[in-house]
């Protein structure tokens, strides 16, 4: 009688290790929330000495993907680096508009 019981308790601790490791990686799952989707720009920008203007599209890292001054800040910072200055932040959307936009910015498009 002890024998049975001793090889079902052990069944059952094996069930319950394999029950807490779902559990366990359900839970890590969880927290880790939905991947946010990825959030796009688009932007004129402009140089000087001789003046050059472009219309581009940059990827942004916003939660939420909306109009912000941290938004349009993050933008002309990155073009800054390259010596453009930004002109204005004319919308923001995510990858379902993204194709439509590629032509109009050319070169432009994903560059910065």
């Amino acid at each position: 009688m002890l024998l049975i019981f001793s090889a079902q308790a052990r069944r059952v601790g094996a069930m319950s290790i394999r029950m807490f490791r779902y559990v366990a990686t359900l839970a890590v799952f969880l927290a880790a929330g939905p991947a946010s989707a990825a959030c796009y720009a688009d932007y004129k920008a402009k140089k000087e000495n001789p003046l050059k203007l472009h219309y581009g599209v940059i990827q942004l890292d916003a939660e939420p993907c909306q109009m912000s001054k941290a938004l349009a800040n993050t933008a002309k910072n990155r073009l800054v680096g390259s010596g453009w200055t930004l002109l204005q932040v004319r919308s923001v959307f995510d990858e379902r508009s993204l194709e439509a936009k590629k032509k109009d910015a050319g070169a432009y498009f994903l560059r910065f």
